[in-house]
């Protein structure tokens, strides 16, 4: 049936499709990665299932994470919800100048998708991934002028054993033409956060590298990586996301929060330290979430987490 229902939405679309087939037989890697980019969103999907949706299309604001499943095929992600219209599944906002790009009240900034795009496959003897890079402007809205320029990564793959989903995240930053510095500064909630489904908010159970637990042991803690476990829709789900060893601030500084609603938070703790973007010097920040069906397991989700963000953060 889902395999029916894909034939029919590339159909129906105006798109771009790479498939890398498989060139080895006996390679680890049970699972080619395919990526289709339609008008609206970008698809990642192994030879089983969906794995990721990106929306870049028909959003107001800015693009984001629409979708993300575990193996088995479910989603831990929330788009919308009516308490916070602006908590879009898996997203990164920030201040820029001053300039609001989370919260979206009075004229916050804009992330504008420009219509590039390198969308590729690949596999080789270290991995079989898919992913596509976009070029992303930071304009705010009140004056039209451009604050910041991104170059996007994004790549998934499927973990053999243990399984897992692996989604790799890589933005780069420069400053425009004409601009010397920006000033990036939020709350202690802004960074790479993520908004999980209803049945997610209830009983689920936080735990970071330090062997911490609950909000009041991750929250506000610094961390190389911090894990969720809750049910989606009865089923025991995991997910980890992990700080890069070369991002400014290692290891980020987590927001994590049960009530009224769950949610997590990869920060750069900016509420309390203000940073710097200058001319001709980039700011590149690679984030890693690993996504597993059944309760945490601290072992495997290390083990996992150590051999992927040892890998480039590339699609090529």
């Amino acid at each position: 049936m889902v395999v029916c229902q894909f034939r029919r939405w590339l159909l129906t679309l105006k798109i771009s499709v790479v498939f890398f087939p498989c060139l080895m037989a006996n390679s680890c890697f049970s699972e080619n990665i395919g990526v289709v980019r339609g008008d609206e969103r970008v698809m990642i999907r192994s030879d089983q299932q969906i794995l990721c949706r990106y929306k870049y299309g028909g959003v107001p604001w800015k693009p984001y994470v629409e979708e993300l499943y575990t193996p088995t095929g479910v989603n831990i992600l929330r788009d919308a919800p009516s308490d916070h219209l602006h908590h879009h599944g898996l997203m990164f906002a920030i201040k820029v100048d001053g300039v609001n790009f989370w919260e979206e009240a009075t004229s916050p900034g804009l992330q504008k998708t420009e219509d590039t795009w390198d969308v590729q496959s690949s596999q080789n003897s270290l991995r079989s991934h898919g992913g596509f890079t976009t070029r992303i402007t930071w304009i705010n809205s009140a004056d039209s002028s451009v604050l910041l320029k991104e170059e996007r990564t994004l790549w998934l793959a499927v973990n053999p054993e243990p399984k897992a989903t692996v989604l790799g995240w890589k933005s780069r930053f420069t400053l425009p033409e004409g601009k010397d510095t920006a000033e990036l500064t939020g709350t202690n909630y802004h960074g790479l956060g993520m908004r999980f489904p209803v049945s997610m908010d209830k009983d689920g159970a936080f735990l970071n590298s330090d062997g911490q637990t609950g909000v009041e042991g991750t929250n506000d803690k610094k961390s190389p990586w911090c894990a969720y476990s809750a049910l989606a829709d009865n089923r025991p789900v995991t997910v980890a996301m992990f700080d890069h060893k070369d991002n400014p601030r290692f290891p980020a500084t987590w927001f994590t929060m049960t009530q009224p609603f769950a949610y997590l938070s990869a920060t750069l703790n900016l509420s309390r330290e203000p940073l710097a973007v200058k001319k001709g010097e980039d700011l590149v920040l690679r984030y890693l979430l690993v996504l597993m069906d059944g309760q945490m397991n601290a072992d495997a989700i290390r083990t996992i987490g150590t051999k992927w963000l040892d890998q480039p953060f590339e699609i090529k």
